[in-house]
């Protein structure tokens, strides 16, 4: 072999080594096991690589596109590989995980790709709440690759990657955040791989297994009114297991996975503003997320009812929201910890349809109304005969919408000091654990 016929063999199997070192990267140390590594495309370029091994100590399944080779570009060989993957994890019950970096079909293999590409998202749509999966977008994911990747159950970005569907402009990573359509943005791609991580640490690895179970540490933070959802969250969840998903999107909602007592928790929290269509659909999608694994969710219902808008976008997106905690047959917890007003309570606290338990600290204001509208119906007369509207406020908030009143008439199971939170959620976490729910025979909901 000539000199230059050695460099260009260095050269393609440089360059072959992108996604294989990534996946190795991912991996525990040497646990990863590559599985049709001599598959090629039709043009002897080997575009993307697998494998599976495990994660954390956990099973999985896992692809690497290779931009280095044809820019990563989705062939019919590399169809056949990730759908491969597909069908063992199914088989097996493993999540997939997929480093995502190309930029698009290869266009020279036509309509042959786009079939194989077809079948490849059947693959990833049957597999979609049975078990988990995980995309990072590592450097361009654009087009079909885009649109795979999207159908994940969390998507990680590295900051500044590319991520659309079309072209009329470029859409960066920390835009996709911001729109809600990326779940964890990274500033690298070792922090991508940290944060899938994290992420399969927290997930069972399909629909019929428990989440791991963790020794754990108790928070060391303490609650009290006027507490953000953020810290709410914090002086419930273990020390150091909160891992936000969405922060971008929808800020007056957080949505985040934890350990309680060592077992995995979905956490939505709202920060006492009125909920926004976004920030329903953003709780709508975690509450989906949350229930295909069964895991259970805690709700800090601090609401103040709905917004109003013009176009009556809200609408569709409570009623959205609200069929989406309806129908989730895991375990639900719902905290009050300031106010809980109107429909917000109904879709997010109420008993029965969406909650099993509803705690509400003491200092907390359940009504139907906001405060001040409800002491314009109901003390007209009085504000009529000039007693002060402040001091009619106060009293309509310590008698008809007081807790005391609502757990008088069944409306929340109990009222409690701030700090009993961890340890009531704690109490109804046990006793929830082995909660099993029948619902009518159908394909699934309209709404």
């Amino acid at each position: 072999m000539s000199v230059q016929e050695e460099q260009q063999v260095s050269e393609l199997a440089e360059k072959d080594k992108l996604a294989v070192d990534r996946l190795t990267a991912l991996f525990d140390d040497g646990a990863f096991t590559e599985i049709d590594g001599y598959a090629k495309s039709a043009s002897g370029d080997v575009e993307a690589a697998a494998g599976f091994g495990t994660v954390n100590g956990c099973p999985v399944y896992a692809f690497a596109q290779n931009v280095n080779v044809n820019g990563g570009a989705i062939s019919v060989a590399q169809c056949a590989k990730l759908k491969k993957i597909y069908d063992l994890a199914t088989k097996t019950g493993c999540p997939v995980i997929g480093i995502y970096d190309s930029n698009g079909v290869k266009l020279d293999e036509g309509f042959e790709a786009l079939s194989a590409y077809g079948e490849l998202v059947k693959a990833s749509t049957a597999m979609s709440g049975v078990c988990t999966q995980i995309s990072i977008i590592a450097g361009s994911c654009l087009g079909a690759s885009a649109l795979m990747a999207n159908m994940a159950d969390v998507v990680i970005a590295v900051k500044d990657a590319d991520f659309y569907v079309t072209t009329p402009s470029d859409v960066t990573a920390d835009a996709s955040y911001e729109q809600g359509t990326v779940d964890i943005l990274a500033d690298d791609l070792d922090g991508a791989l940290t944060a899938a991580k994290d992420v399969v640490a927290l997930l069972p690895g399909n629909n019929l297994s428990p989440a791991p179970v963790y020794d754990f540490t108790a928070p060391s933070v303490a609650v009290d009114t006027g507490a953000s959802a953020m810290d709410v969250i914090c002086a419930v969840a273990d020390a150091g297991s909160v891992v936000e998903l969405k922060g971008g999107y929808a800020t007056h909602c957080v949505t985040a996975l934890a350990t309680v007592g060592g077992t995995t928790v979905g956490f939505v929290a709202f920060d006492g503003s009125a909920v926004c269509p976004a920030c329903a659909y953003k709780a709508e999608a975690f509450v989906k997320l949350c229930d295909a694994y069964n895991l259970p969710i805690l709700t800090v219902a601090d609401a103040d009812g709905f917004v109003k808008d013009a176009e009556n976008a809200m609408l569709t997106a409570a009623t959205r929201m609200e069929t989406a905690y309806a129908t989730a047959t895991c375990p639900k917890i719902a905290l009050i910890t300031s106010k809980s007003i109107g429909g917000a309570y109904i879709a997010l606290a109420g008993k029965g349809a969406n909650a099993d338990l509803t705690f509400a600290w003491d200092t907390a204001v359940l009504s139907p109304l906001d405060a001040e509208a409800a002491v314009a119906f109901l003390y007209s007369d009085r504000l009529a005969a000039g007693e002060n509207r402040g001091s009619l406020v106060k009293e309509y908030k310590e008698t008809l919408a007081s807790p005391y009143t609502a757990a008088a008439s069944g409306a929340i199971d109990d009222v409690i000091v701030p700090a009993d939170s961890r340890a009531k959620v704690m109490a109804a976490l046990d006793i929830l654990a082995g909660k099993r729910e029948n619902t009518l025979p159908r394909k699934h909901s309209v709404k």
